[in-house]
């Protein structure tokens, strides 16, 4: 497989605190990295740099091997890249369908209506492609969704504009557990449908059900980054993580 993206020598400070130090990270095509490390150990920033919300002090990102300028969230999108935080950054007030084509919405005829029919018919179609089966209304504020039915939106918007990269930030936290394997779900459905992800959870066991790899990052350094889930144990990349064994 060849590289989708990749993140080179990237160093990040915030006055005199140096908070990424020469990491280099790559995400293959139809891969799923799960990005591991204790709090401070700068996945967050990591992934806030590559989606746009941080820009690196030095180092370079290289998208499809062509070298990529990305100075906000715009940026990113427009690379074909799409984060979904703890939170999904969805609009509690508005419907799923108007949070699905949230600042890309389809307009119709001379004066440029929204095309409400339009987004109605893909959401319906999207909600049932992401696993929820109950009928919800496209109508529906994000507000009466469960957690888990707001992670599925959210994921759901990123698959339906073809994002080549998913960037799912503790999709879990707080979740019940069948939400939260419905969430696992659909990250190999991502996979499945040709989209690289790049997994981001305290919680390794969620990890290691979903990932081809683990890249594992302490104090703003990688110090593991060809983790196979399959040839290792839950125990071991703990280890790694705290720092009781170098990889």
């Amino acid at each position: 497989m060849t590289d989708l993206v990749r993140m080179e020598h990237i160093e990040k400070y915030f006055g005199r605190v140096q908070a990424l130090n020469d990491v280099s990270f790559n995400v293959k095509e139809r891969e799923i990295v799960g990005l591991l490390g204790d709090n401070g150990a700068g996945k967050s920033t990591l992934i806030k740099i590559l989606s746009g919300a941080l820009t690196a002090t030095s180092g370079d990102i290289y998208i499809k091997d062509q070298k990529a300028d990305i100075r906000n969230t715009g940026d990113a999108i427009r690379y074909g890249i799409e984060t979904i935080y703890q939170d999904s950054a969805l609009v509690p007030q508005l419907s799923i369908a108007r949070n699905l084509f949230m600042g890309r919405e389809p307009v119709k005829g001379r004066f440029g209506q929204l095309d409400q029919a339009h987004m109605n018919e893909v959401a319906s179609n999207l909600l049932k492609q992401v696993g929820i089966s109950k009928p919800i209304p496209p109508t529906t504020p994000i507000s009466a969704l469960s957690g888990g039915e707001r992670q599925a939106v959210a994921i759901a918007r990123a698959m339906y504009f073809e994002s080549d990269l998913i960037i799912l930030d503790e999709p879990t936290n707080n979740l019940g557990v069948e939400e939260t394997q419905g969430v696992l779900r659909f990250v190999r459905n991502a996979r499945d449908s040709g989209h690289s992800c790049i997994f981001i959870a305290h919680n390794i066991y969620h990890v290691f059900q979903v990932v081809d790899r683990i890249v594992v990052l302490r104090r703003g350094k990688k110090v593991a980054d060809d983790i196979d889930p399959k040839k290792t144990t839950i125990e071991a990349v703990e280890h790694i993580i705290t720092g009781m064994v170098e990889a």
